[in-house]
This record gives C-alpha cells, structure tokens and sequence, in this order.
C-alpha cells in the first residue's frame, strides 16, 4: 500500500498472477460482468456522501472540543485567550463551521436512507464539508499555536492537520467536484426539462421536444418575473414555509434561488455545449448551488429540533455566513459572465444592482461573541455541537487532560470575577487575581475552598498547556515525527 500522510489509509493498486475468480465471486452474477466500472460510481455516488463528510465532522468536532477548551486554559496577560478579539473571530468559525456541517450531513443521510443516489447533493457535501473543515483545522493550528506545531503524545492537532489533505484528494479531488461535477453535470441532471429536450432530440421526437421546449420557455419567462420581484422586494414577496426566526433566511434563499434559476439557464442557453469547457464559471455555479444546499440543511436542522433558543447565535452565523458567501459568488459571476448580446447588460447595471442589493453581510462581531462563547462553555449545548466523538476521562490522555483543566479553570473564572470586583470596589490592592489570592483569602473575600480551586486550576492548566520535549535519542527512536534521513543527519548535527 502507499504511505498517505502517514495514515492508515488502505488504497493502492492490486495485482495478482493466475488468480481465477469463480462467477458465482461476482458482485451480481454472471449478470454483474463487465458492470464493474457502473457499479463503482453508483457506490461512489452514494458514498462520497457518507464516509469523507463523515471524517471531515469527526475532525471539526475534534477540534472545536480541543480549541474551545484550549482558549479557555491558555492565558495571556491575566486572561483566557479566548476573551480577545482576534481569538473569537477563528473560534466563532469552528463553531458555527461544526452547525452547519452537522445539518448538512444529516440531510443528506436522511435521503440516501430513504434509497435516494442524488450524486450531485453527494458532490457538494464531500466538496464543501471538507474544505470547511480544512479552514477550521487551520483556525485551530492558529489557535494553539506553538502548542500545535511541537509532536508528540500531547499534540492534539497535528494527526488532523496531516490527515485532512487526504480528504481533499481522495472519492474526486475537490477542485474537479467544485468545477465539473456540481453544476457541469448537475445542470443536465437537476434542470426540470434540459435532460427531456435532451433525449428527444436524440430519438428524433419532435412532438415530445416541442412540448419540452415551450414548457422550458414558460419555466424561463417565471422564474425572470420572480427573479425581478424577489430582487426589488428583497425577498419579502417569498413565502417562507415556517415562521418565526428562521423566516426571514427562507425568503432570502427563495430569492437567491429565482436568481441562480434565470442566471443558469441563460447561460446554458448561450453556451450550450461550451459551459462545461468554462470551468471558472461552472465553478462559481457550483459555490452558488452549494450555498443554497448548506442553508436548506441548516433551517431544516434548526427547524427540525425545535426552534432551540440558545442555538439562534449558531443559526444567524451560519445563515449570514453562507448567504454572504453566495452574494459574493453572484457578484464574481456577473463580473465574468459572458452572454452574447446581453454581456454589457450583465456585467453593467446587473451586476451593480446586485453589489448594491446585497443578500446578507457577514455575521456581525457581537454575534461571533456569542458562538464563540458557546464552544468555550462547558454545559448540554457544546455537548450536542460535538456529540459523537471520543472524549476520554482519563487525565493522562491529551484530552482528557485538556477537559480536565478545562472543568476547573471554568469553575476558578467566578472566583477570579470575585477578586477582579474587590479590586475595582478598593477593598483590594490592584494586581492580578493570581496574585492577590493570599490577600483576598486574608481579607475574607475568598474562602479556603476558593483558595485551594484557584491553585488547583493554576496546577492543571500550566499542565495541560506543555508540550512534549525529547532527547536526541528519543527523537530519533521514538517521536511520532521522526524525519526522513537526510533531516535527521541536519537535526544531529545543530545538536
């Protein structure tokens, strides 16, 4: 087999002299010969929707788990990391990333369950679950910084970080689903009348094609009136199948959806066959379809349990964040989009109605806040959000004793608020919690108890923040990156 990234990964050629396989070996029979190549992409078809989205999960979850808890033990001048800024930014991301891969995942589940192959919604699952899952595994390398980059038994991240180009590459590289396979196959197979117009054609039935035709017309000239409406009203005149919170990103995904429908079909009408040779463009395509599929999964997973109140920061985040990614592939879309006669109309007023019109901004900073503080909470809702994965007990595994540290650095916060406010009230000398426990124990603003969780927590957290170290001879003999020879003669020689 073929070392992948250093990871059990079984998949390499097979090969064998005199082999004879018996018939009744044959998936499906003598019937099942020569089917092999079919029986492959139908399995694929399915699959690509199950096992990659299903690693690419396992890993943000992971990884919200870890950085979640990692910004709350490490600290930085006499706080948490996870209270600055420029922390919350990556960590809202991994949170509201892990939302919305979770929604998307069970979506598409549930129709494969129910016998359905829809092998471009498998397309665009394996595609965008793994790429988003490779921006968080970077936000969290970023997070634990130096933590992150040094080998060993106490590294949490790096076994993710190597494996996670494995899922690009792997059941069609990414960049041949986003550009391809989305919208260049998905433009036939999802159109309502393209594939009927198609076969007609083929089997020389004008009276089926003419039918197909007219009412393909019909379907363009709707969705045009419906494209102008949604796009004037801003969505309003959408009827959005539920109420309440989720409503208002209903109508603007119908919206969105009136203008994908009128925008595909010109361009499949002017281009005809040349659209799939025009890769940059069915791309872009393909990142609109993808958004409108994300944001259908993540409603219909909000809806789906219960309207959950303290989810809405994870609904807003993840709505706002794929909507204004969709306006933003709309946007390089005009910009690029050549139709013949209707090119300087596109790119012109079109094309600037559409930056001045915009669907939805990024999420605001207070609201990233909010998701960021839900992965640093310990409590039910950052357990659902990374329900499924392993999270030992034990103190002795990275984890375990990341969680740990974690637990009692939460429970020391409410003690430290109580040192912060004697100091603010002057009943304390000014100085840093860590410092003025003795003060405050003195002074009775603390118990003893407090006292002691204020060590304990110190005690775990500058445990649970090292990182492994080695001598020569164990670097070379043991560490889980152990380079290759020519490294290893370097290392030898700077020490």
């Amino acid at each position: 087999g073929h070392g992948q990234m250093g990871v059990p990964f079984y998949n390499s050629p097979v090969e064998g002299h005199d082999v004879i396989v018996p018939v009744n070996s044959i998936i499906g029979g003598v019937e099942g010969v020569g089917q092999g190549w079919r029986m492959l992409m139908e399995s694929l078809a399915a699959g690509r929707g199950i096992s990659l989205p299903a690693m690419a999960l396992a890993g943000i979850k992971f990884v919200a788990r870890a950085v979640g808890a990692y910004a709350t033990v490490r600290r930085q001048f006499g706080q948490s990391i996870g209270q600055f800024e420029g922390i919350e930014e990556p960590l809202a991301r991994i949170g509201a990333f892990a939302y919305l891969m979770e929604a998307t995942r069970r979506y598409t589940c549930g129709a494969l369950d129910q016998g359905a192959r829809p092998a471009v919604a498998t397309a665009i699952v394996k595609y965008n679950l793994t790429e988003l899952n490779r921006k968080a595994i970077n936000d969290g390398m970023d997070i634990f910084a130096g933590n992150a980059i040094a080998r060993g038994p106490r590294n949490l991240l790096a076994h993710i970080y190597s494996w996670t180009p494995i899922t690009i590459a792997v059941e069609g590289a990414n960049i041949l689903m986003r550009t391809l396979m989305i919208f260049g196959q998905g433009a036939i197979r999802c159109h309502p009348y393209a594939s009927t117009e198609i076969q007609a054609l083929k089997s020389g039935n004008t009276e089926a094609f003419d039918l197909a035709l007219w009412r393909h017309i019909r379907h363009v000239v709707r969705n045009l009136f419906r494209s102008i409406f949604l796009s004037i009203s801003r969505g309003h005149l959408a009827i959005s199948p539920v109420s309440g919170p989720a409503a208002r990103y209903y109508r603007k995904l119908a919206w969105a959806s009136a203008t994908f429908a009128i925008l595909a079909d010109l361009t499949m009408i002017a281009l005809g066959g040349e659209l799939k040779r025009k890769e940059k463009i069915t791309g872009r395509f393909a990142d609109l379809f993808s958004c409108m599929y994300l944001g259908t999964a993540t409603l219909r997973r909000f809806e789906a349990e219960g309207r959950r109140t303290d989810d809405l920061p994870l609904l807003h985040w993840s709505m706002q964040f794929i909507l204004a990614q969709l306006q933003h592939s709309f946007d390089s879309l005009l910009k690029n989009l050549k139709i013949p006669g209707l090119g300087l109309l596109v790119r012109g007023p079109i094309a600037l109605w559409s930056r001045i019109n915009r669907i939805e901004t990024m999420p605001s900073d207070e609201l990233g806040a909010q998701v960021a503080r839900i992965i640093q909470t310990p409590g039910p809702q950052r357990d659902r959000l990374t329900e499924g994965i392993y999270v030992p007990d034990d103190p002795n595994e990275a984890l375990g004793r990341l969680e740990r540290a974690f637990g009692i650095s939460y429970e020391a916060a409410a003690v430290d608020r109580k040192i912060r406010n004697a100091v603010l009230a002057q009943e304390l000398p000014k100085g840093r919690p860590r410092e003025l426990v003795s003060v405050a124990l003195e002074s009775g603003i603390i118990s003893a108890e407090e006292s002691e969780l204020i060590e304990e927590a110190e005690t775990a957290r500058n445990d649970a923040i090292q990182v492994d170290s080695f001598t020569v001879e164990e670097y070379f003999s043991s560490t889980p990156a152990k380079p290759q020879t020519s490294e290893a003669r370097h290392f030898a020689s700077d020490n």
